[in-house]
């Protein structure tokens, strides 16, 4: 019978249910007298009482996990040798699970498991049992623990913690190389037969990879792996239990292989010959064009360095590595003539930056190509005789002196005249021209140092035949410096003497400025205009000095003020000087020689009555006169008020009357006989919605003749209107509704129509609507009326 038969036949008499029913005896059994735990205790009443090792005797119990049987599966029993099978003993389980997971016959002591149980959740439980006699509830011995431990059974496959598993190899790498382990877990026991013993074997990944059964580690299986042939492989891992053989459980994991690069592969140039072609106008730094050299690899291992090894052109062109795409730029690297040379040949070399020692054998990691490069001929601009002018004039010459001169040509074979000019953006006050013929410049307006030291010209020079063609050069004037300005003092001095000043006592110190620059340095000497009884001047040699008092003691109210004109020349040729006024106050000063007042007048104020009171008393009195203007002003234009005031009156100024007057017999609101003829005499009546400032006397105007035009009338009561002193001041709208004499055709008025012969009927009117009742009835009753 071989090993695996005999397992599988253990595992089904474990698995199978038993009649033998494992039971435990408890027996008192007499103790030895050397194995006796019981002590000597004293007592009050002389007695000794002897411990008794009790008779319980205990081993584990072991329980099968998943069981899959429809009983309760059986634990174990449970007997006390106090136990006579009477049913007076009553067996108590607690613990773990006590009366749940595990039950016992309170009568005949067996335990059952009541559902299946798991390892892996818990591999061994403690219970504690004690025997008590059911009448008297007293325990017949003592309670004791025992445990509950449960045999494993191979229900568990091995797992992996990932399902898929991303590792990388370098390519070329020998064979045995560790590429990644993977590690798988059986949640069985590993102590307890072959359960959770796992093997590793590959399923899928071959032959190109290997696994180690014991450790799970995967390594290369075949040598010189090319990452450019093949670069992802996918293995597939599985870890079975039971060591491996049949029957046991397993579970599989994904390994995701990436060969990563190796520097084995050198660049290579796709042709033997490139061909460019440049103009001869371009300029150094312009790029013509690009080489580039494949290289299988990729990242650092395809970095590529382009150089220029050989040829003809190597001190005319450059060769710049773009590192983001691994081309050669080829770059002009000095101006370049048709007229001197047409074609140009280089030799490039492309060769890896990082070279692996381990793969030098497979060849030189480089390559080379030739670089042919041809010129074009353009039509090129004139050219400076420098690349810059620079021109030094002194600022007294006179205007049209010439002070320099630019000379350009043509480097064409054609030579075509030159005409120069200026760029007047580089001179925008026209100090200098320049003739266009021979590019001689000179002054057009005089020139001074101290305004501008130095002009930066532009000149251009430009083809007549092709104007297009032009170059620019940058001039350089400087100024030089000619002794024209004379010294001044520096700054404004406010100077001042006390009135007990001593003779010697200095007073101020004075210094100059000179906007001309010697060529070795300032130097300036001060002096007094004329001899001055009062102050002095003692040149200090240091382009300062002093001011000194002459005379003991000064008396403002005699003199305030003193003017004290200095000389101050400098040492230049030729020399120049300017005079200077001090303006010296006389001041009462106190011990310390510390201005207190200067003003002569300071003694006249009142001691207590500083000058920022007067300001402020003086502030005072014109706020109070602006006040009382103001009141004046708002008193004067309420009387200018109208005595008749509405809502609309308020904004608008305009005079709103509501009434329809009293009719003819109402004299004062409208003289309608004004308008009906205008040769009678107007009475003049003052205005009556304003309070009038001064009566004047009504002017009277001439009658207008009976033949008089209403445009003339008009114009003389406009007339009227503009020169009457009592006129409101704001603007009015006098209204003249004058119809003119009478007409040839009589009264067209309709309320003369009643007189008339002719009937007319006017109940039409009624209709119109109730608007005309009113109207019909006026009219309709006509007939009626001249009949009663």
């Amino acid at each position: 019978m071989t090993i695996y038969q005999f397992l599988v036949l253990f595992l089904l008499w474990v698995c199978l249910p038993h009649f033998c029913s494992p039971e435990i005896m408890f027996r008192r059994t007499p103790v030895p007298q050397k194995r006796t735990l019981g002590t000597r205790v004293p007592r009050s009443d002389g007695k000794i009482l002897h411990r008794q090792k009790r008779g319980w005797m205990w081993n584990q119990f072991f329980l099968l996990e998943e069981y899959t049987g429809s009983d309760y599966q059986y634990v174990g029993k449970l007997h006390s040798d106090q136990d006579k099978g009477d049913g007076s003993l009553k067996y108590i389980l607690s613990g773990d699970g006590a009366g749940t997971l595990f039950i016992i016959d309170e009568k005949t002591g067996d335990i059952h498991a009541t559902r299946r149980i798991d390892r892996e959740e818990k591999a061994f439980y403690t219970l504690r049992a004690q025997a008590i006699n059911r009448r008297t509830l007293r325990p017949v011995e003592p309670e004791s623990e025992f445990v509950i431990k449960i045999h494993d059974i191979n229900d568990n496959e091995p797992t992996f913690p990932e399902e898929i598993y991303t590792a990388s190899v370098p390519e070329m790498s020998v064979v045995g190389t560790s590429v990644v382990q993977v590690t798988a877990t059986d949640a069985d026991d590993p102590s307890y037969g072959n359960s959770a013993r796992v093997i590793y074997s590959i399923l899928q990944g071959q032959p190109y990879f290997s696994v180690e059964p014991e450790t799970g580690i995967i390594r290369t299986a075949l040598p010189n792996m090319n990452r450019e042939n093949r670069e992802q492989y996918q293995v597939v891992i599985q870890a079975k239990d039971m060591g491996g053989q049949m029957g046991g459980l397993s579970g599989t994991t994904t390994v995701n292989i990436t060969l990563t690069d190796v520097n084995d592969n050198p660049p290579r140039f796709p042709q033997n010959t490139i061909h460019l072609r440049v103009l001869e106008s371009s300029p150094v730094g312009t790029a013509i064009g690009s080489v580039k050299a494949t290289d299988a690899d990729t990242g650092k291992n395809a970095e590529v360095e382009y150089r220029i090894i050989d040829g003809d052109g190597t001190d005319m062109f450059d060769i710049i590595t773009e590192k983001d795409t691994q081309e050669g730029i080829i770059t002009v690297k000095k101006p370049l003539d048709y007229e001197s040379r047409r074609l140009y040949t280089l030799k490039v070399e492309a060769e890896n930056t990082h070279v692996d020692p381990r793969f030098y054998y497979l060849g030189p990691f480089k390559d080379t190509t030739i670089v042919k490069i041809s010129v074009e001929d353009v039509d090129e601009p004139p050219v400076f005789s420098r690349s810059s002018y620079l021109f030094e004039v002194h600022e007294d010459i006179e205007v049209g002196t010439i002070i320099g001169t630019v000379m350009a040509r043509d480097p064409d074979s054609t030579s075509s005249p030159i005409r120069f000019s200026l760029d007047r953006h580089t001179d925008l006050d026209r100090i200098f021209n320049i003739h266009s013929g021979n590019g001689s410049l000179y002054t057009s307006k005089p020139l001074d140092r101290e305004l501008s030291q130095w002009h930066n010209l532009t000149v251009i020079a430009a083809e007549i035949n092709n104007p297009k063609e032009m170059t620019r050069v940058a001039v350089f004037v400087r100024i030089l410096d000619v002794n024209d300005n004379a010294p001044q003092f520096a700054v404004f001095y406010d100077t001042f003497v006390c009135e007990n000043a001593r003779p010697g006592q200095l007073i101020q110190t004075i210094s100059a400025v000179d906007k001309d620059d010697p060529l070795g340095g300032q130097k300036f000497f001060f002096s007094l205009a004329a001899v001055n009884p009062n102050f002095t001047v003692q040149d200090n040699e240091d382009n300062t000095a002093r001011i000194l008092t002459r005379k003991n003691g000064f008396n403002r109210h005699e003199i305030s003020t003193y003017l004290l004109p200095v000389v101050i020349s400098d040492n230049d040729y030729p020399i120049q000087s300017s005079t200077g006024t001090l303006t010296i106050r006389v001041c009462a000063c106190d011990s310390q020689g510390n201005m207190q007042s200067c003003s002569a007048e300071a003694l006249l104020l009142p001691a207590g009555l500083s000058t920022g009171a007067l300001i402020a008393i003086l502030l005072c009195i014109i706020i109070l006169l602006v006040i009382v203007v103001l009141f004046a002003a708002l008193k004067r234009q309420r009387k200018k008020e109208p005595l008749i005031l509405s809502k609309e009156d308020i904004r608008d100024n305009i005079v709103s009357y509501n009434d329809e007057g009293g009719g003819e017999e109402d004299t004062q609101a409208f003289d309608i006989g004004t308008l009906r003829n205008p040769a009678a005499v107007e009475e003049k009546k003052l205005r009556r919605d304003i309070i009038p400032e001064t009566l004047f006397i009504p002017r009277r105007t001439p009658t207008a003749p009976d033949n008089t035009d209403v445009r003339d009338f008009i114009h003389e009561r406009l007339k009227e209107h503009d020169l009457d002193p009592t006129a409101p001041p704001y603007d009015s709208l006098a209204t003249y509704a004058y119809e003119g004499t009478d007409s040839l055709a009589d009264s067209l008025s309709s309320l003369e129509s009643a007189t008339s012969d002719s009937d007319q009927n006017y109940d039409y009117l009624r209709e119109w609507g109730p608007r005309f009742h009113k109207l019909a009835e006026m009219y309709g009753g006509g007939d009626s009326d001249r009949d009663s």
